[in-house]
């Protein structure tokens, strides 16, 4: 039988899906980080279950006891206190050695916080880079941002209440006072967007800002000039390695969001591209 990773609300407790519960009322066993807390969830919608407790001080040990679980033929459900398992919350053990073990597996579409963040930040929803939770260290977050200070994505970040002063104060620090977007409380009644330099952001977070906090922020501007030889050298990589001019200038408009046939004209332009 199945590991089943399932999403659970991460504000409002009716954004869950029909598929979900449906696979939560089948399950042989739920592994949870909190059992009261998801107990409250399945009573709420009159499911009785085994709940075994699975969060990041037994993440090594629970997850042989659900590996034996499976090799049992049990149906094991994997859950979270809020959003999908793994992403920022204990699963990623579990399903690693799921997969390894050879077992089946299966992860159900639902709730994630960053994803309406991101659309709700009003800045460019893709290429974006997800990084998550910075290190609490000083040092070791300045490592993380200075990694990430010249790509040129929208950059995607966890934040708790207590330490968003702080991370702003990094970013500001490495990063510049680029665009940004403090979106919190999602999917519940006191949801916002706070929007504007990562300055004017830190502003109204020093006036002291409650719930979970997924912070957006602008990627690196790009030199147009450097930015051409850039894509231009990749566009003849990509060609050498064997490519269709159709898909590099696909792949490279998707990528860079520019358009496909300047990039299309000026490999039919080169020596020996047809």
């Amino acid at each position: 039988m199945p590991l089943i990773v399932i999403p659970t609300p991460v504000g409002n407790m009716d954004d869950i899906t029909l598929r979900a519960l449906e696979e939560l009322e089948k399950a042989d066993v739920v592994a949870c980080e909190d059992t009261r807390h998801s107990g409250l969830l399945l009573k709420r919608h009159g499911i009785d279950a085994r709940l075994l407790s699975y969060h990041k001080h037994n993440e090594a040990g629970r997850s042989e006891e659900l590996l034996d679980l499976l090799a049992q033929g049990k149906r094991v459900a994997l859950i979270s206190d809020a959003g999908t398992p793994g992403i920022s919350d204990p699963g990623y053990e579990i399903v690693r050695k799921t997969v390894d073990e050879g077992f089946e597996i299966d992860v159900l579409p639902g709730a994630t916080a960053f994803v309406p963040a991101l659309i709700l930040s009003g800045l460019p929803p893709h290429p974006c880079l997800f990084f998550g939770f910075l290190s609490d260290r000083e040092g070791d977050r300045t490592r993380e941002l200075v990694g990430l200070k010249d790509i040129p994505w929208t950059l995607v970040f966890y934040v708790s209440p207590h330490k968003v002063v702080r991370h702003l104060e990094s970013m500001i620090s490495v990063f510049g006072d680029r665009k940004s977007a403090l979106v919190r409380e999602i999917s519940k009644i006191h949801q916002e967007a706070l929007r504007g330099s990562l300055t004017t952001v830190l502003r109204k977070a020093e006036s002291g800002l409650k719930g979970e906090m997924v912070l957006i922020v602008e990627g690196a501007s790009v030199d147009s000039e450097d930015e051409e030889i850039r894509w231009k050298e990749r566009a003849l990589d990509m060609v050498r390695k064997g490519m269709s001019l159709k898909d590099v200038a696909s792949t490279l408009s998707e990528e860079l969001r520019i358009p496909k046939n300047p990039i299309k004209k000026w490999l039919l332009g080169q020596k020996g591209i047809k």
